[in-house]
């Protein structure tokens, strides 16, 4: 006579090894999810125009305030669509895995393991690497045209940072007839109103080019002119350039951008964008005060620099 096993029919394959008994994806619950991440990733991209602040990604700014705003607005937004669809991507794939390929009623053992798979892996190292090249490349084709200095520009003023204001030489140019100053005071906060009149003020021609010098008299400062979206560094013994041109009349908040002592949140400025004549109005008043040549490097605190042999 044959032996007979009365051991079920479960027991004896998972005694057996690990298997799966039912991973059938259909194609319509493919065809769903995909869907539902496209539709999700199409809403997203709509949404990015819903509203002015979305539009230019909640910075600070309008466009067309200098002729670089634009740009790098451009370069900002741009940037967190990327991100948000690779996001987006990302998070469906994962939803889609956790969905598609979860632990089924009546399923025993494990799935079949795999050890590696050559296509996917060469798929997840090329297009992520492709991804960054592209952020790279865009990125890099903004920042040289930025910070093009090719051409001699229209107004020069050298910047100096001080614990805790700003002087502003205006240097002798196409549109500056001799190297004029201007020295900044500090502000003082005691919890009222700042009195803005009071502050240092940088004033500009609208439409012509600048080119600021950034220096500084002591310690590390940062220039930084919210509405301009750009900020450089101050360092003691360094230049530093900013190159743009003011495209909008207006009155612009500004401020020190790098922690610098015990009074850094008072020191702050305006810049002034306003016309040609105006601006010439105004180089009139400071050579009339008799606010004639540079408050230059001779004036800086660092002894090291001021040292003679």
């Amino acid at each position: 006579m044959c032996p007979v096993s009365l051991r079920p029919a479960g027991r004896q394959q998972q005694e057996e090894g690990p298997s799966v008994s039912s991973q059938n994806r259909t194609g319509s619950r493919r065809i769903k999810i995909t869907s539902i991440t496209g539709l999700a990733l199409a809403g997203a991209l709509v949404l990015t125009g819903c509203s002015p602040e979305v539009e230019k990604g909640w910075l600070p700014t309008e466009r067309g305030t200098t002729n670089h705003t634009d740009r790098i607005m451009d370069l900002w937004v741009n940037s967190w669509i990327a991100a948000l669809a690779v996001g987006i991507i990302t998070w469906g794939l994962l939803v889609w895995c956790i969905i598609a390929y979860r632990r089924r009623k009546g399923t025993t053992g494990f799935p079949k393991q795999l050890s590696y798979n050559l296509p996917l892996e060469v798929f997840y190292l090329t297009i992520p690497l492709f991804m960054v090249l592209v952020f790279f490349y865009f990125t890099d084709q903004d920042q040289r045209a930025i910070d093009d200095r090719s051409q001699p520009a229209d107004v020069v003023v050298d910047v100096r940072g001080k614990q805790w204001a700003w002087d502003f030489n205006y240097k002798k140019g196409e549109v500056i007839n001799e190297d004029l100053h201007e020295a900044g005071v500090q502000a003082h906060l005691t919890g009222n109103e700042v009195d803005k009149e009071l502050l240092p003020t940088l004033y500009l021609p609208v439409g012509k080019s600048v080119d600021l010098e950034l220096n500084s008299r002591d310690v590390i400062h940062s220039f930084w002119v919210p509405a301009f979206l750009q900020k450089r560094d101050m360092i003691p013994g360094k230049t530093n350039y900013i190159r743009f041109t003011p495209t909008k009349e207006g009155t612009f908040d500004g401020k020190c951008a790098e922690l610098c002592g015990e009074y850094h949140s008072e020191m702050l400025f305006r810049v002034k964008v306003v016309s040609e004549s105006e601006f010439q109005a105004h180089m009139d008043k400071l050579r009339q005060d008799g606010n004639t040549g540079l408050l230059g490097a001779e004036y800086d605190r660092n002894p090291n620099l001021n040292e003679t042999k």
